[in-house]
């Protein structure tokens, strides 16, 4: 997973973040497997009512095919059934791939970070906060 990370971002986790992270309170990360390999993954976690899209990541042949769709829907129902009402993500407010994705799932903003993310070029980006209802 921690290979996959780093193709998807400028800031990857190391294996050893993702297995915290998975192995913490309410973690859990589902993957989607492809002929070739780790086709992408999702890890989140649940406390209490609230679910938290950690990070998701799809590999370069997987992208604009579905795989990151199919990771949230099954994410937002793992965390359904872990007893989460609501989901809630950050995104980079640059990221329209990803935006889109969560838009057409139903995430809508809820808030922003103002310079949450630091590019490569040493310019912030803000983290939108986006929300969804899990009982709809």
């Amino acid at each position: 997973m921690a290979a996959l990370h780093a193709l998807a971002f400028d800031a990857p986790w190391s294996a050893h973040e993702i297995a915290s992270l998975t192995a913490g309170p309410g973690g859990f990360a589902l993957l989607a497997e492809a002929a070739d390999g780790l086709a992408g993954f999702i890890l989140c976690r649940v406390i209490v009512e609230e679910a938290e899209v950690l990070t998701i990541a799809v590999s370069p042949q997987g992208r604009r095919r579905g795989v990151g769709g199919a990771l949230l829907a099954a994410a937002m129902g793992a965390a359904q059934a872990a007893g989460g009402r609501a989901m809630f993500l950050e995104v980079a407010e640059d990221n329209a791939a990803a935006i889109a994705l969560y838009r057409a799932a139903g995430f809508g903003e809820v808030g922003r970070r103002a310079g949450y993310y630091a590019r490569p070029d040493n310019r912030a980006v803000d983290a939108l906060v986006l929300r969804r209802d899990l009982n709809t």
